[in-house]
């Protein structure tokens, strides 16, 4: 077996940098959240379908955060129901990665302090 420099190939060893990953996931996810979510929401989820198939659908109340701003997969000000999914979307990944960050400098700064 030959290696790639004998056989007149090159090989990028060429890294990319945590930063443009970061964008790009973030970018990926946004996207993903944004154009997918309108047509997923669209059915019930798993949850839902067992409990309406099991009858337990019968004995749901409303939730404790029913009221707030993005309750029901959507944001209450805005009347576009296709534009409401895409920005609760929206929001919930920009969570969700804050929160990513957030424990991932954690981490760094315990391993660096140990």
């Amino acid at each position: 077996m030959s290696s790639p420099e004998q056989d007149g190939a090159t090989v990028s060893s060429r890294r990319v940098s945590t930063v443009a990953f970061s964008v790009g996931a973030v970018v990926f996810a946004l996207l993903i959240a944004c154009v997918a979510s309108i047509w997923a929401s669209s059915l019930p989820d798993g949850l839902t379908y067992v409990a309406e198939e099991s009858g337990m659908a019968a004995a749901e109340q409303p939730s404790a955060l029913a009221g707030s701003p993005l309750a029901g997969y959507g944001v209450f000000l805005v009347e576009n129901p296709w534009l409401s999914v895409a920005i609760a979307g929206a929001v919930g990944c920009g969570v969700t990665f804050g929160l990513a960050c957030v424990v991932g400098r954690v981490a760094r700064r315990r391993r660096v302090a140990a």
